[in-house]
């Protein structure tokens, strides 16, 4: 099977192979040479080498502040990613990121922060790398390159139509993510993609297409810059607003963060005292009393009852907060 080369420029006539090899059937849209614009080369640093720090540091300081405009035009798109990921979720699937390289290292950073940040199962967000653990840290030559591998990889995670699959990858066009994708359509998942280029097979093949275009980098080709400043960007969109509109969230505040230390302990007696009103003390009882559930903590101070009786309250409001709280005017969850 042919795949983009990795060879630049690309000739017209290997642009032409490539995209038709990646199931575009209809009329040859007109590429430059290089279609994918975060692998050309930046005007503004091609004497990068002879720029001192100051010089270097500011410029790329210029370009990053691109990346949040590009990110904005997307919003309609994200918006409506986040909404396939609560209804999944809400059903029982699961959120798997799929990527190679620095995207799949931002897809593994995103899902890994979900279980702490949100009290939720590691189960429910998981991320796929292409080469396994070892890519994590090493580049793992080849691994990229394989549509199979990408497929081995979901099966072995049962991926069913109630997940949704985000392929992110910030071409467009990396066989592992495109494999990933075309399997999960096969099974009647719900597919994503995030990438920093608008031309490329993923646009054709992922149900919404998320493309924040920051334009090619100050080192040419290296997209964990600006293309892995936008596609962190969109991945913190997705997890964290989908995570809020399922409940894990009161107010702005980490509701059901996993208390693992002093520091995360302390947050939780300011999440509460913030939340509640009360003084510290009574926000340190209450957690202490409550087993060190956030959750439990804040009905017993607003509502004041014992953990016993705010347990039943929770219970008996199937886990909505703001229903256990008498708060069911005010949207959560």
């Amino acid at each position: 099977m042919l795949t983009v080369s990795h060879q630049f420029p690309v000739p017209k006539d290997r642009g032409v192979q490539t995209w038709r090899a990646h199931g575009y059937n209809g009329a040859m849209p007109s590429l430059p040479k290089e279609f994918r614009l975060t692998e050309r080369r930046n005007p503004a640093s091609k004497n990068l080498d002879r720029m001192s720090s100051l010089e270097i540091v500011r410029l790329m300081n210029r370009e990053d502040q691109r990346v949040a405009g590009a990110v904005a035009r997307e919003i309609p798109a994200i918006a409506r990613a986040v909404d396939e990921i609560v209804r999944s979720l809400r059903r029982g699937g699961r959120l798997i990121y799929v990527g190679a390289g620095s995207s799949g290292r931002l897809a593994i950073l995103d899902a890994a922060e979900c279980p702490p940040t949100f009290g939720v199962s590691r189960k429910i967000v998981q991320a796929l790398i292409a080469g396994g653990r070892r890519a994590i840290t090493s580049a793992v030559e080849g691994a990229e390159d394989s549509e199979r591998n990408a497929e081995r990889d979901l099966q072995r995670k049962k991926l069913s139509s109630k997940d949704v699959v985000v392929g992110v990858a910030a071409s467009a066009t990396t066989p592992y993510v495109m494999g990933a994708i075309r399997y999960a359509k096969k099974r009647g998942a719900v597919t994503i993609g995030v990438a920093a280029n608008r031309v490329g097979p993923l646009i054709k093949l992922a149900k919404i297409f998320i493309a924040p275009e920051v334009g090619p980098e100050v080192l040419t080709g290296s997209t964990r810059m600006k293309a892995g400043t936008a596609q962190k960007m969109v991945l913190n969109m997705l997890s964290t607003a989908a995570m809020v509109q399922l409940g894990h969230a009161y107010e702005n505040l980490m509701i059901d963060a996993v208390l693992t230390n002093k520091k995360l302990e302390g947050r939780a007696v300011r999440i509460l005292r913030e939340a509640s009103g009360k003084s510290v003390s009574s926000a340190e009882r209450a957690l202490r009393s409550s087993g060190h559930d956030i959750r439990v903590g804040l009905i017993m101070l607003k509502r004041e009852v014992s953990a016993r009786e705010a347990k039943g309250l929770l219970s008996k409001a199937k886990g909505n907060l703001r229903a256990a709280l008498g708060e069911t005017g005010k949207r959560n969850g």
